[in-house]
């Protein structure tokens, strides 16, 4: 469903992603691992358009998306959950939601109502605080508002960018219990992820970055079973070099 070939993409100062490749099966979860400054957030990036440089193939479906802007992408189905959250602390809940619907511009007032009430069900603490001001929720209910964004748009392909940094141990659970009913539907997801222990058994299949390249990809059980597991990175690194 997405394949991307010979991704290179980065700031102005030098490529940050050098030369990936990847594929993603429609329906599959797939984890992007990596120390700090791997280049895992860039790559997301990169996909999702919001990249100032980037060049190589990305496609989805067989459609080439390289040479689209980022709002051409989302309508093409591929949409990003940024890290941060980035919320609109001003506005509300439901707002903050409507925002994600770019993808439904053509589509009837029926179809937003229908995925506003899908988002609220997947997350009805949401549904209870729709008239309340973003930046008045905590961190795990913001982190809620950003993805039921992104699934506004009814994407094809959902870019989650760690998701569960900074949150509490019971707020991480009930966001993945989300995104395990979202996996259940079919969607085809991307997770961004430092943690192993959350990383590997959500996933399919893991890709480990190191330094802007991919030096690794196993399925995600065989690579909870290496030894080491708790210094792959730094023996990847080691021997990247």
């Amino acid at each position: 469903m997405l394949e991307v070939r010979n991704l290179v993409g980065g700031y102005g100062h030098g490529p940050v992603v050098q030369g990936v490749d990847l594929q993603v099966a429609r329906g599959e979860t797939v984890a992007l691992l990596g120390p700090n400054g791997a280049g895992k957030s860039t790559l997301l990036s990169a996909l999702s358009g919001t990249l100032p440089q980037r060049s190589g193939s990305i496609r989805i479906d067989g459609d080439e998306l390289i040479a689209m802007p980022s709002h051409a992408i989302v309508g093409r189905g591929v949409v990003q959950v940024p890290e941060g959250r980035r919320m609109f602390a001003p506005l509300s809940v439901r707002d903050n939601l409507r925002l994600g619907t770019v993808r439904l511009a053509a589509r009837s007032a029926r179809a937003e109502r229908e995925r506003f009430e899908f988002v609220y069900h997947l997350f009805p603490r949401l549904a209870e605080r729709r008239a309340q001001l973003a930046g008045t929720l905590s961190g795990g209910e913001q982190q809620m508002v950003a993805i039921g964004r992104a699934l506004m748009s009814m994407p094809r392909v959902l870019l989650l960018d760690e998701p569960f940094l900074g949150l509490a141990p019971l707020v991480v659970e009930e966001i993945r219990r989300a995104l395990d009913a979202l996996r259940g539907s079919g969607l085809t997801m991307v997770l961004v992820e430092q943690k192993l222990d959350i990383a590997l058994p959500f996933t399919s299949r893991a890709y480990v970055l190191v330094k802007g390249r991919v030096v690794l990809t196993e399925p995600s059980a065989q690579l909870a079973r290496r030894p080491r597991l708790s210094q792959l990175y730094f023996d990847l690194a080691k021997e990247s070099t």
